[in-house]
């Protein structure tokens, strides 16, 4: 399981604080609470107006460079934005995202195609965000075609279905699994990931819905996610699921997790941020 930090976002309210007074203390807790719980990548999002997030997106690509190793996964919706990000960090790491959206794809992938920068790409295009996994699976497969021609092999690319709000679209999660279903397999080689909490927005008891939605997209084939590393609840649907889905051999993960006080307890990496 491939997991990508996701609190160092400026959506979050005490994190756009952090970014206004430039509170360096701030962000370098988080990235080292998330690195410590097992994140793999560290998504680094701004949220500020557009006049500002180059600044912004700077300054956190510095801080957290300073504090930890983790790679990052530089995440902008705006291509020349992380176009101007690349330079300035250190290693290569993951972008979020392309799509078939205002031509992201064609502008973003040459310039990485001869690295060892790794894809996000979201199954949306000019229409929108659809509900029918045939069409996800369409753009999924036009994203994987355009990478494939440019030598960008399937290993480096993260398929994010692109689940709506529950709140919203009733089906939310079966056009997830059944597009993560069709992706896995036609494309064996590929990750699918998700950005988990997009599933319970504006519903009360969020929660709930993000563990449920945990572990139902695990079963379907999802091997990455922008989550809360440092959520001992997330962790323990993650290594519980894995135990049943036979991914761990003998519960030996599971276990270690639990002697090392990851699951089953409070750590301390869950109080803050």
């Amino acid at each position: 399981m491939i997991i990508i930090g996701e609190k160092i976002n400026g959506s979050i309210a005490s994190v756009a604080k952090a970014i206004r007074e430039r509170d360096e203390a701030h962000i370098r807790r988080l990235a080292l609470k998330q690195t410590e719980c097992g994140a793999d990548y560290l998504d680094i999002a701004a949220g500020t107006a557009p006049d500002q997030e180059r600044e912004a997106l700077a300054w956190l690509v510095g801080v957290v460079q300073d504090t930890v190793d983790t790679p990052l996964c530089i995440d902008s919706t705006d291509c020349d934005m992380i176009r101007a990000m690349l330079p300035l960090i250190k290693k290569p790491g993951l972008i979020n995202s392309v799509s078939e959206e205002r031509g992201k794809s064609d502008q973003l992938m040459p310039e990485i195609a001869d690295s060892e920068w790794k894809i996000i790409a979201l199954t949306c295009d000019d229409r929108g965000v659809s509900t029918d996994p045939a069409v996800k699976l369409a753009i999924a497969e036009t994203i994987i075609g355009k990478a494939k021609r440019l030598g960008i092999e399937e290993e480096r690319l993260f398929i994010d279905p692109t689940v709506t709000a529950l709140s919203a679209v009733g089906d939310s999660l079966p056009s997830f699994t059944e597009t993560a279903r069709l992706v896995r397999e036609r494309f064996p080689s590929v990750h699918i990931t998700s950005g988990l909490s997009n599933i319970s927005y504006g519903l009360p008891c969020r929660k709930a819905i993000n563990q449920q939605f945990f572990c139902l997209a695990l079963a379907a084939g999802m091997d990455s996610a922008i989550m809360d590393p440092t959520s001992a609840d997330m962790r323990a649907v993650l290594y519980a699921t894995e135990a049943l889905l036979g991914k761990d051999r003998l519960c030996r993960r599971y276990l270690q997790a639990y002697r090392k006080g990851l699951i089953g307890t409070k750590a301390p990496a869950d109080t803050g941020a």
